[in-house]
């Protein structure tokens, strides 16, 4: 079940390339800068696209290190432009996708502990299930949602990304 529900998390966040490569498009076709589109939020008080997809890659590469065993690579939050956004995405994917079934073995045993619970922990289901899982698709949902309200063309199957349809 981690294998999978991890895998499938990071076909989720890689999905976030065409969402990047249609931004790029709109603003070229627009003439404006894209990295207005970056910065772009959908309320005043909420984060912008940036902070959106670095939210998706933290929770997802969180997920595969604590559930595995590991320690989640640290990424700095220094994005600021389309091409560094990408760099984010492909690192985060590239962890995600090195992490084996195997190490998975254990992640229902796993205690996850967060530094904003002190003397708390989830165990590896409910952190899946809990905290990841509506964390790391609320955070691709806003950012997709900032795109589409500022007209750049994206749709559902953007987000979903290849479906594995078997002939028959």
């Amino acid at each position: 079940m981690y294998y999978a529900a991890i895998q499938q998390a990071t076909q989720s966040v890689e999905n976030l390339y065409t969402l990047l490569d249609k931004a790029e498009q709109y603003a070229q076709a627009q003439k404006f800068d894209v990295s207005e589109l970056m910065t772009s939020r959908l309320a005043p008080d909420m984060q912008p696209f940036i902070y959106q997809v670095q939210s998706a890659c933290d929770y997802l590469k969180g997920a595969a290190a604590w559930l595995s065993g590991q320690t989640p690579p640290k990424h700095e939050d220094t994005e600021q432009t389309i091409d560094e956004v990408r760099v984010r995405i492909r690192k985060t994917v590239e962890f995600c996708r090195s992490v084996t079934a195997h190490q998975y073995q254990h992640a229902v045993e796993r205690h996850v502990r967060l530094s904003w619970a002190p003397g708390k922990y989830l165990e590896g289901q409910d952190y899946l299930l809990q905290m990841t899982i509506p964390n790391l698709y609320f955070h691709l949902t806003v950012a997709y949602a900032i795109l589409r309200h500022r007209g750049v063309d994206v749709g559902k199957m953007d987000f979903l990304g290849p479906l594995s349809f078997i002939d028959g």
